[in-house]
């Protein structure tokens, strides 16, 4: 039975590939920060699935819980779905250095660490998967966040293209808006947002194997997504600023 490792494993997107993977015969390591919430979340999938499903309590912002995730991560897994991060309500210029750093710690070297942790043991086996859940802010201008996100893909990008094994891939998922309680744990103000931009996390989730069984370096779910990207990288980069300034963060 396979096994994979996803952090921020409890909500959103996180929670919605431990329900895929699951379904699809996983084992599962959940990774989070709150341990009542993975217990409580490892028992539903273990009732509802029939699969093992471990807990694995980490802050991926600590050198101390970054360490007990590489060391599970070099027993070997056959999955890695690096999807915990967070964003700031506030501009760039307001949010205190600490917050940003410790999102630099999150969103950039937690998934080098541990991409590097899980990609030796998958190569010596021949097989393996990398997914490092960026945003479709990698491909505009918005703070620290999307320059964290921009970071994820190239970072992505450049591993798949150094890997000679063909059935161990690394590949950037980069989703829209999704509903999930990110934007509330960041108390953002979502009001602004046209519904017809909300994604669904299971469709994501579900659109990202397909992608990665693809051989895709990177995924953007949802043909408005794509269309969105594309356009995105048509038009000068400071007109792309200020539209994606009118929206909070992906």
């Amino acid at each position: 039975m396979p096994t994979a490792l996803i952090t921020g494993a409890t909500a959103g997107i996180g929670a919605a590939f431990a329900r895929r993977l699951a379904a699809d015969g996983f084992s599962l390591v959940l990774v989070a920060r709150d341990e009542a919430r993975l217990a409580e979340s490892a028992d539903a999938l273990k009732l509802r699935y029939g699969v093992t499903a471990d807990v694995l309590p980490a802050d991926l912002a600590t050198d101390e819980g970054l360490a007990r995730v590489e060391a599970r991560l070099r027993e070997g897994v056959d999955l890695l779905v690096n999807n915990a991060g967070f964003g700031h309500p506030d501009a760039f210029l307001s949010v205190p250095v600490e917050d940003e750093v410790r999102m630099l710690k999150v969103h950039c070297e937690a998934v080098l660490r541990l991409t590097l942790a899980a990609l030796p043991g998958m190569r010596v086996r021949g097989r393996g998967g990398v997914i490092n859940v960026a945003s479709v802010a990698a491909f505009f201008t918005r703070g620290t966040y999307s320059a964290s996100k921009a970071w994820v893909v190239n970072f992505s990008e450049s591993t798949a293209a150094e890997i000679t094994e063909p059935r161990v891939r690394v590949m950037a998922l980069c989703p829209g808006f999704v509903r999930t309680e990110f934007h509330d744990r960041a108390s953002m103000d979502i009001s602004g947002v046209p519904g017809f931009l909300w994604l669904d996390a299971d469709a994501v989730a579900r659109e990202a194997m397909r992608d990665l069984a693809l051989g895709k370096w990177t995924s953007i779910p949802d043909p408005r997504y794509k269309a969105i990207v594309s356009v995105g990288r048509l038009i000068p980069r400071r007109l792309a600023a200020k539209i994606s300034a009118s929206l909070r963060q992906a």
